[in-house]
């Protein structure tokens, strides 16, 4: 009977829709949209409840740092400022590192600007009743011969040299580009010796700091030598 039963086509019941005068409060929440929202629900609930539970379960007696590390802003917990957490000798080092790091990275931008401008001054001053073809590699320059010497007319290469054209305007507008990163990275070497030096005369004027005896209520221990 079972198999009879399945055999005849049944109708399939579909959820209904929103009725039209409810369209103004949206679309009507289906069964599987009520899965997703009481899953979240139930999750929160036993959230709560392990809290709740952990808070009824702590020891009044318990210390570790982060009671008094932290601060409470808007009910949420936040640690302190981690600025000062490198000695002066730790950030004059960063600092030394960053430094050097920029300054190859000048040197370089340097050494590929001139390679750049050598390249187009070469292409500019080159003499227009000759046709020069360039090439980027070896096999690029032997098939550029081969096809010379079979053609034997310049007029044949029109597709060649707008290919040339195209990487002579992208080798200038790359030179630009690597201009103003050059001006940029100037101004932040500036920037970063200037702060290392003002950095280093700072901790030299603490070094060189007043020095007087500790107060009593200043040592840690009674019985050590004055400081």
């Amino acid at each position: 009977m079972s198999s009879l039963r399945n055999a005849i086509p049944r109708k399939a019941h579909k959820e209904r829709t929103q009725p039209n005068l409810r369209r103004k409060f949206g679309l009507l929440e289906k069964h599987k949209d009520y899965l997703i929202r009481a899953r979240a629900y139930h999750q929160k609930e036993q959230n709560l409840h392990k809290l709740k539970e952990k808070e009824a379960l702590r020891n009044p007696d318990e210390f570790y740092f982060k009671m008094i590390k932290t601060k409470t802003v808007g009910g949420v917990h936040k640690p302190e400022s981690q600025a000062n957490k490198y000695t002066n000798e730790e950030l004059m080092l960063m600092k030394t590192q960053d430094i050097g790091y920029i300054l190859q990275k000048l040197q370089t931008g340097k050494k590929k600007i001139e390679r750049l401008n050598g390249m187009l001054h070469s292409l500019d001053n080159q003499s227009s009743s000759k046709h020069v073809y360039y090439a980027d590699k070896r096999e690029e320059a032997r098939e550029v011969h081969k096809k010379v010497s079979e053609e034997g007319n310049p007029s044949a290469f029109k597709d060649f040299l707008k290919v040339i054209s195209r990487k002579t305007d992208s080798s200038y507008r790359e030179l630009e580009a690597r201009k103003k990163r050059l001006k940029d990275l100037e101004k932040i070497y500036t920037d970063m010796s200037m702060q290392k030096e003002l950095q280093v005369s700072i901790f030299q004027r603490v070094q060189r700091g007043k020095k007087r005896k500790l107060r009593e209520d200043e040592m840690v221990s009674p019985t050590s030598r004055p400081v």
